[in-house]
């Protein structure tokens, strides 16, 4: 590892959140997209983000980029598009649970090619973030896996498919795409109810451990307020409670585990492929540690409105209170 902070890299779509305003059918417009919220995640853990994103020149694509960089991520291998931005419908329940209605067709995120992707890591970046719509939609998916294909050699891959049924396509084809990217990653964190749609005749712990077995050092599943298992090659399995919270909705909750998952990798320096032997060995209480840190993040971001991870600061505040 370099003496310098390592380079988390984020792949994927950067989107509008049309989020309830609070009165009848009011809705505001947020920075959203699940590889997007895991970067802010992670700049505000901390942890020197680069954004692989294609933003559009439209006034929304500059709001992002406003939100982005004042996030403090690197933004210098963006693309500028000359496609519209995308946008998520966000409808939230009374329970704090989401769904989203998209809209999507022809706009930036999809649009990867090779060049564009071509010089999207160096010896700076550790490891490499990547997951949901992106990896599923053409032409961009195509082109975002050879980019992992390429760089598996020389970074840590982490992979989160954040499901989303509406929009990529037939389920056999989705769970192929989906489990030809766990053997190509080092880590992967998904949700129950990602499994539950792509795997609906196995219990999560059987999904978990036969995905470990494809090849990734770590699996890990959210189980929403049951808290979270995980298993590693060293460590075997593990599940810990979730952190009791008042939940204003779930949005970014996952996005924002990810991040304090990855992060917390960091901290203990099991980024970059020369750490995979340290990565396979991770024991059981570091990796309970892990996945508590990771709780708390989710639990700060379900305490309030939208895909708004918490700083290390607030982190610390709740870890150490007074």
């Amino acid at each position: 590892m370099p003496d310098r902070a390592p380079v988390v890299a984020v792949a994927g779509e950067v989107i509008i959140d049309l989020v309830p305003a609070g009165g009848e059918g009011l809705l505001r417009a947020a920075p959203g997209g699940s590889p997007a919220n895991v970067a802010v995640g992670l700049t505000r853990l901390g942890v020197s983000t680069r954004l692989l994103a294609r933003l559009s020149d439209d006034a929304m694509g500059r709001r992002l980029r406003e939100h982005l960089d004042a996030n403090g991520l690197r933004l210098d291998h963006v693309v500028h598009a000359k496609e519209p931005t995308s946008l998520a419908i966000v409808s939230v329940g009374t329970d704090g649970l989401v769904d989203y209605d998209f809209r999507v067709d022809g706009t930036a995120d999809w649009q990867w090619s090779d060049e564009e992707l071509s010089r999207a890591t160096d010896s700076a970046v550790a490891a490499l973030h990547v997951g949901s719509l992106a990896m599923m939609m053409e032409p961009g998916a195509s082109a975002l896996r050879r980019l992992v294909e390429r760089v598996r050699a020389e970074v840590t891959i982490t992979f989160d498919p954040n499901v989303r049924p509406a929009l990529m396509g037939r389920r056999e084809d989705v769970v192929s795409r989906v489990e030809a990217l766990v053997g190509l990653a080092d880590v992967v964190k998904a949700s129950v109810e990602d499994l539950a749609w792509l795997c609906p005749d196995e219990p999560p712990d059987a999904v978990a451990q036969r995905w470990l077995m494809a090849g990734p050092a770590l699996v890990v599943v959210t189980l929403g307020p049951d808290g979270s298992l995980a298993v590693g090659s060293a460590a075997g399995m593990v599940q810990r409670p979730a952190v009791p919270v008042t939940v204003v909705d779930t949005v970014g909750a996952g996005d924002a585990f990810m991040a304090a998952l990855i992060a917390g990798l960091g901290r203990r320096h099991l980024l970059g492929a020369p750490r995979r032997a340290e990565l396979l060995a991770l024991d059981r209480g570091t990796l309970a540690d892990l996945l508590d840190d990771s709780a708390l993040a989710a639990a700060l971001t379900c305490a309030r409105a939208g895909a708004d991870p918490p700083t290390v600061e607030e982190v610390r505040a709740r870890v150490t209170p007074g």
